[in-house]
């Protein structure tokens, strides 16, 4: 510990590792008016990826998740086979959330969101995923658990919301929804219900200090819904839900929370998840604080102390773990070593601020999750960064050429997400 910051590991309450690196030049700028430039329904639908691409996907993302001072990450995703023991190999820490629902997204104008629902699939994903929260328990590295995952509050019938949430307060899981994501999905809920998301998941009865909601961006207050009520954030701090921020995916598409400061002034416990690429967990907490700031328009809206405390605390606290996220006496071996030493950190007057602010993840040196070191100078032990990126350049390619037969313009890649700047032949 020479020479070196120590830290508690960092806690990500919200990321996506089986898909999103796949995504990576593709979904910077999605261009969709129909669905006010959200990702969710005209892209995130199109470019896919197989069960070798979810691999190399996800090693992709762990690497960075761990170099960039990540030893709990939440894995929201649709699973595939070796997904507990790829999570393991990688020596994270790891809370699975295997994802199900009643109904997909499509649309066959680019402006109008269907769903094709199907109950019984709905059912039948909800039983695996208790089948796997249960395997990750059981798992011999002793560093996985479970949590409850419906995916989206348009996406599963009220039954099937609450029958989740029976089943988590039964097992004492976390349990974790997409609610208030879109604009979209605001107005169809309220179309449907007469209810904000929040309000509706309230009246279920399927938000309490188990609950934890993914982006919570358009709740009732948010200035582009114009919407009659003001109740949505005391809700959520009376029943004690957390809301997972994930400012990255979302300023891409000139959407903020409203504020991150706001909501913990409320009351709300707030973590921090790395939705999409890239899993550089330090940025991300930047990021919050930035936007943060520049959407309240004063600095005190989100302080160092504030992010570094939804990153730590404020994720274990979402997960129902008091041995995570802190030094103290009993907790897990989960550390960070800083090295104080790096150009980036020096002048050292304030280490964290020098951490968050500039250095990042190149200041990280050493990782140990449960005792056991998985970065070493920078560097992942655990997973081959060069050949498993090589494996995602290729699950990227087979993703791009079957795009035209999932779009509903049977647009290509080239035609959705085209280059920055115009290829020339060389002369």
């Amino acid at each position: 510990g020479s020479k070196r910051l120590v830290m508690p590991g960092l806690i990500n309450v919200h990321t996506h590792p089986t898909s999103e690196p796949l995504r990576k030049g593709i979904t910077d700028e999605t261009i969709s008016p129909g669905f006010w430039h959200s990702s969710l329904y005209e892209f995130l639908t199109v470019f896919n990826t197989d069960d070798a691409g979810a691999k190399a996907c996800m090693q992709v993302a762990l690497a960075e998740l761990l170099t960039s001072g990540v030893t709990t990450v939440t894995d929201l995703s649709v699973p595939f086979d070796g997904w507990l023991d790829t999570l393991a190999e990688s020596g994270i820490r790891a809370c699975i959330a295997p994802m199900f629902r009643d109904a997909r997204w499509y649309t066959d104008d680019g402006h109008l969101l269907k769903y094709e629902w199907n109950t019984a699939n709905g059912r039948k994903g909800f039983e695996s995923a208790q089948r796997l929260i249960e395997l990750a328990r059981q798992h011999p590295s002793g560093r996985l658990m479970g949590m409850v995952c419906p995916s989206q509050v348009d996406t599963c019938t009220p039954e099937l919301l609450r029958d989740a949430h029976d089943f988590a307060k039964e097992r004492n899981l976390p349990y974790q929804i997409h609610a208030s994501q879109s604009v979209v999905e605001f107005h169809e809920m309220t179309r449907r219900t007469g209810k904000t998301p929040v309000q509706w998941l309230h009246s279920l009865g399927v938000l309490d200090d188990r609950s934890i909601i993914g982006h919570c961006i358009f709740v009732d207050e948010h200035p582009w819904l114009h919407w009659t009520t003001r109740t949505d954030l005391s809700i959520l701090a009376e029943t004690g839900t957390t809301v997972a921020h994930c400012p990255t995916v979302f300023v891409r598409r000139g959407i903020t929370l409203r504020t991150f400061g706001e909501y913990r002034r409320k009351g709300i416990n707030v973590g921090i998840g790395t939705d999409t690429y890239p899993h550089n967990f330090l940025e991300e907490l930047r990021i919050a604080m930035h936007l943060s700031r520049t959407t309240a328009g004063t600095v005190p809206d989100a302080m160092t102390a504030d992010v570094f405390d939804a990153a730590t605390i404020g994720g274990a606290k979402a997960l129902r773990r008091d041995d995570i996220g802190r030094l103290a006496v009993g907790a897990k071996a989960d550390l960070v070593l800083v090295d104080i030493e790096h150009p980036a950190m020096r002048p050292l007057r304030e280490p964290l601020r020098s951490l968050i602010h500039v250095a990042a993840e190149r200041a990280v040196r050493d990782v140990f999750v449960d005792g056991q070191q998985v970065v070493k100078d920078g560097k992942c032990l655990t997973i081959d960064i060069d050949a498993v990126s090589a494996a995602l350049e290729e699950a990227q390619a087979r993703s791009l050429r079957d795009v035209p037969k999932h779009d509903w313009a049977r647009r290509t890649a080239d035609e959705l997400a085209p280059m920055a700047l115009p290829i020339v032949d060389r002369l």
